[in-house]
């Protein structure tokens, strides 16, 4: 037989240590929370941001209403400086 190799020692070794630390009996539905409270956030941080947009839509169609810039110019303009 051969000796064994250093990573089979190593393996053997890990295999013989007591286990780590205890997970707390609460710890999934504490992730759980967590996560439908991100996801809860995230929702909400989206619809500002879609309310922001419409808002500046509207903003920008209630003031090219108001300016209408698409008619046209005066029929008399004022004469150009310096002829």
């Amino acid at each position: 037989m051969s000796p064994p190799d250093r990573k089979e020692a190593d393996v053997r070794a890990l295999l013989r240590q007591p286990p780590g630390v205890p997970v707390p009996a609460d710890l999934a539905a504490r992730a759980l929370a967590q996560g439908e409270r991100l996801l809860r956030r995230r929702r909400v941080r989206l619809a500002l941001v879609w309310v922001t947009v419409l808002t500046a839509l509207l903003a920008l169609l209630v003031c090219s209403l108001a300016l209408d810039p698409w008619s046209e110019p005066p029929p008399t303009t004022s004469p150009a400086v310096g002829r």
